[in-house]
């Protein structure tokens, strides 16, 4: 008998939080994650990079409507740009995607033209919140103007730890990176909160030849023992957590940036640019951090966005070029450094501006905007059409929502990292309709998909049976060390996701065997999966179907 490794759960890190490079950096992790099998090995490679514009982006402006111009121009009479300035994104999309670029986004258009870039249009939630603070929280939230004051952890710490359940709170040989870091902002982003417990927070400042030195910050004075139950005194708790801070991965970020390098020499002389350069030279050296927060701020233009003489300069331009230098010089290093294909990225921000100026060359609040995807691996295209801007609310605002922001958000978890449908549930993404901007080769295979559910058995494996040719079929072996029994569903699956066949059982506690006959598979690689037929959640394992002669295996 020839026995086939089960999945392991490899512990992760732990959790805190960081700055480095000359950058405030918060990075999060949480626990564990089921190693991928050997054929989808490269998904627990993937990195999102996500860039937050800060601010409320003017999409009207960054992606002008070409295929209704004049009603643009008609409500932009003095801020709009020149249809002998912008630059025409793709002549063979349809009529009503025709679009153009901001002229300061040339950099943007070479992504573009290169098939590195989606452009997912009018993206939101009905009834946009149009304060920049609440407005941000319900991004970072990936929450909507439903959910009141609810907004106490963010869906990037959700998935997290939904990925890595189980928090030990240090690095560990497997894990030995944080799974979320941001960078370019010492205030704790909202996006990584958990639902359960707040993260360790360290504070990494300034560079020398020899590396990092670490400065933990820590609050002063006594505890408070009374916190207000509001808002306020939820960001109390948090930094009465913040004061436990502990040095944990100082070491760690160190030796990746310093074993770390960049190919591309010619980044932007600008923080946003510096940001970007240092999660390139952290990935070139090693780091296994998932989710990467780099900011952008200076949107709020409410005036000055455009230089009343010329229209395609001004505040928002300078913006846009630095966002869009800033990323074709980071995808450049990767291509460079042979890491393209493990990296999207994506920008948010709180909310887009008014379809209308406001008569002092800039424009309020607002609330559509469209979205920028990145990345070798995107499929390239406009992601919806031009805004409806003759169907407008009473305060001029754009109404008709294309995509709900958590559509691209859930596309990224599971498309692009390959979170299964127990993680898209904790996060709050169940039932959100994905879209189609990850290369369909690239999206990951249903029978690739992960995620850290509680493990219900604590052994696990597939057996091939052999040489024995009146044994046509295999044994799949649960050990349950204690508990209730429990139902579960087990399942055979090909390596495209097909269900060859299922059976339900009930784990008693001790040793189970059960037999399936597989006489009618061809031979190759199959998965066999053990689920919790209460709660869904289960294990994996990889099983070898190899012919030998006289029907043996």
């Amino acid at each position: 008998m020839k026995r086939r490794n089960f999945l392991k759960m490899l512990p992760a890190a732990g959790v805190t939080s960081i700055a480095v490079n000359g950058f405030a950096m918060r990075p999060f992790a949480n626990s564990r994650m089921a190693s991928i099998l050997a054929d989808c090995a490269g998904v627990q490679d993937r990195v999102l990079v996500l860039i937050q514009l800060k601010g409320g982006n003017d999409g009207l402006n960054m992606v002008i409507p070409a295929a209704n111009y004049d009603r643009y121009v008609a409500l932009r009479p003095y801020t709009h740009i020149s249809d002998a300035a912008f630059i025409p994104l793709d002549n063979t999309l349809p009529t009503d995607s025709q679009v153009g670029l901001h002229p300061s986004m040339t950099a943007i258009k070479e992504l573009y033209d290169s098939g590195w870039a989606n452009l997912v249009q009018a993206a939101g939630y009905e009834s946009m919140n149009q304060s920049h603070f609440k407005g941000t929280d319900i991004w970072l939230a990936g929450a909507d103007s439903s959910a009141g004051a609810s907004t106490a952890s963010g869906w990037m710490g959700r998935s997290l730890q939904a990925l890595y359940p189980d928090v030990v709170g240090v690095p560990t040989i497997d894990m030995p990176d944080p799974l979320g870091i941001q960078i370019g902002d010492p205030n704790t982003s909202l996006g990584f909160h958990t639902e359960t417990e707040h993260q360790n927070v360290i504070n990494l400042s300034g560079q020398d030849p020899a590396g990092f030195f670490s400065l933990i910050q820590t609050i002063g004075g006594a505890p408070i023992l009374h916190v207000p139950d509001s808002d306020h005194g939820l960001e109390l708790q948090y930094i009465m957590g913040v004061e436990q801070s502990v040095n944990l991965y100082a070491q760690r970020i160190s030796q990746v940036f310093n074993a770390g390098s960049n190919a591309v020499t010619t980044y932007p002389n600008n923080a946003f640019a510096s940001q970007l350069k240092t999660v390139a030279r952290m990935i070139k050296g090693g780091s296994k951090t998932k989710v990467f927060l780099c900011q952008l701020g200076g949107f709020d233009t409410h005036s000055a966005q455009v230089d009343s003489g010329d229209t395609s300069l001004g505040t928002h331009a300078d913006l846009l070029k630095t966002l869009s230098e800033g990323v074709k010089s980071f995808f450049d290093d990767l291509q460079q450094l042979g890491l393209a294909d493990r990296v999207l990225g994506c920008t948010f921000s709180e909310f887009g501006r008014c379809a209308k100026e406001n008569g002092s060359f800039g424009t309020d609040h607002g609330t559509l905007a469209p979205m920028l995807i990145f990345g070798k691996n995107v499929k390239p295209g406009v992601s919806g059409t031009n805004p409806d801007m003759d169907e407008l609310t009473s305060d001029n605002q754009l109404k008709t929502m294309q995509f709900d922001y958590r559509q691209v958000f859930a596309t990224l978890l599971q498309d692009w990292l390959g979170a299964n449908p127990w993680v898209m549930e904790q996060t709050l993404f169940e039932g959100f309709t994905k879209l189609k901007f990850v290369e369909r080769e690239q999206r990951v295979d249903p029978a690739c998909q992960w995620g850290g559910a509680p493990l219900l058995v604590d052994q696990f494996r597939a057996l091939s049976v052999f040489p024995n040719p009146a044994v046509v079929g295999t044994e799949v072996s649960v050990e349950h060390q204690g508990g209730a029994p429990y139902p579960a569903m087990i399942t055979l699956h090909s390596l495209a996701g097909q269900l060859m066949a299922s059976r339900t059982e009930t784990i008693q506690p001790g040793a189970n065997f059960f037999y399936f006959d597989v006489s009618g598979l061809p031979e190759g690689l199959y998965i066999v999966r053990v689920q919790n037929a209460r709660h869904g959640k289960g294990e994996v394992a990889k099983l070898s179907v190899v012919r030998g002669n006289g029907g043996r295996w």
